[in-house]
């Protein structure tokens, strides 16, 4: 039997620690809400300070291979509205397998504006490569 998994590590800076502190608060009471939900929404990642209680800067990532892509983008748009963050923010992820399985690796990538508070553009690259096996435009 083989295991699939979902990696990521992305890092998203708030503006200062006490808005850190405010979003660790809140993705602690999504996941109180949440709790004994048979389909959690923001479950899937962890977040923390990424150089301790005095940074801005949220470090994103998932557990034991198991991360789950639209939980982090639900949160980060959450989060945006709630601390009225703006700009481009983006990451990565990696899908792997614990064994040689077809269409079992690859990875994408997803672009959010945050003061828009929606998703902008994302990429798979499984379907870049289907597209441009199949001579399509693959720079879409």
């Amino acid at each position: 039997m083989a295991d699939y998994f979902t990696h990521f590590s992305c890092v998203l800076d708030v503006g200062s620690p006490e808005k850190a502190i405010s979003a660790l608060d809140l993705l602690d009471r999504l996941h109180l809400e949440e709790d004994g939900a048979d389909d959690p929404e923001y479950a899937g990642f962890t977040l923390a300070q990424q150089d301790g209680p005095d940074s801005s800067v949220l470090w994103f990532h998932e557990v034991d291979g198991q991360g789950d892509v639209e939980a982090v983008i639900r949160f980060v748009l959450r989060l945006a509205d709630d601390l009225d963050l703006t700009g481009l923010w983006g990451f990565e992820y990696a899908l792997t397998c614990s064994r040689p399985r077809l269409d079992a690796f690859g990875g994408g990538a997803h672009v959010i504006d945050l003061g828009a508070r929606k998703s902008v553009g994302w990429t798979s690259s499984q379907e870049w490569l289907a597209a441009a096996l199949n001579g399509e435009d693959a720079h879409a």
